[in-house]
């Protein structure tokens, strides 16, 4: 969030390029503390194909409501994609081959987070 705030700290409103910084912004800031990487079952595994949605549906020009139903429905996509996998970070590692089978908490916390921005943001 620390990281998210300083590239909007002095906006009251963010169109879709501003949006995507601070989420850019944000995660960039998670990663550098935690070192995850794609496929460790963490809430990056979720907010890099949000990232992803949001950028390509800026370059498809499309509206900042449509850009945040692409980024939920990634979203959903990549939280569900997360129960095969084994944790290699954060608290769920400690489980190692028990976190298998389970929605990623991080992940699950992250979508519910985009829902929450898409339904703010499309009242």
């Amino acid at each position: 969030f620390i990281r998210a705030a300083t590239s909007t700290a002095t906006k009251e409103e963010l169109d879709l390029a501003e949006l995507i910084k601070m989420l850019e912004d944000g995660t960039a800031g998670v990663v550098m503390r935690g070192k995850a990487e794609p496929g460790d079952k963490t809430m990056c595994d979720v907010w890099w194909p949000v990232m992803k949605a949001a950028n390509d549906a800026k370059e498809a020009g499309s509206d900042l409501p449509t850009a945040l139903d692409k980024m939920v429905a990634a979203g959903e996509e990549a939280a569900k994609g997360t129960i095969p996998m084994q944790a290699r970070k954060g608290r769920a590692s400690y489980l190692g081959e028990r976190s298998i089978g389970h929605q990623d908490a991080g992940a699950t916390s992250s979508l519910i987070m985009i829902k929450a921005l898409a339904e703010t943001i499309k009242g």
